[in-house]
């Protein structure tokens, strides 16, 4: 019987490997030339906050890149009219990233060939009730448990 850690350790593995080879795929069947991944990925979280804008410290929380790499990548979607920056009245170091009009109507237009991709790749290998059971799990390892310590600090199971 394999112990609770190499279990864990499969699935880990497993959700890892299959994340790389969706993504890849993904990747080299993006629809537009407009447009990289990653610049899509920006306006793809912009597109969900209130008024298409947020500042950049929070679209770090959700991107898979580093806070100098997304200031650059704005700075290009800046100077090709996709967002614009503004100063954040809230915080006068911090900076605004709104969605363009130009932007909003890139983004939609890439959206729906990158969705039918992602039917065709991610939907045609799992059923609906798969899909929605690997909703459901990944939604339960994003939201987590408890904040993650070192090794020697995780809690000790209670003796009788």
């Amino acid at each position: 019987m394999m112990s609770e850690t190499s279990v864990a350790v499969g699935a880990w593995e497993a959700l890892f490997r299959a994340q790389v080879s969706v993504m890849r795929e993904l990747t080299e069947c993006f629809p537009t030339g407009e447009i990289s991944f990653n610049e899509y990925d920006v306006l793809f979280n912009l597109s969900s906050q209130p008024q298409r804008r947020a500042r950049i410290r929070d679209l770090t929380r959700h991107l898979l890149l580093t806070q100098p790499s997304i200031s650059r990548l704005v700075d290009r979607l800046a100077a090709r009219g996709i967002v614009e920056k503004l100063s954040d009245p809230g915080d006068g170091r911090g900076i605004i990233v709104a969605m363009t009009d130009a932007g909003y109507d890139l983004y939609r237009r890439t959206a729906v060939s990158h969705a039918a991709t992602i039917r065709r790749r991610v939907g045609g290998s799992l059923d609906h009730d798969e899909l929605t059971t690997l909703t459901d799990l990944c939604t339960r390892l994003r939201l987590g448990g408890e904040p993650l310590g070192p090794p020697d600090t995780a809690p000790q199971e209670p003796t009788a």
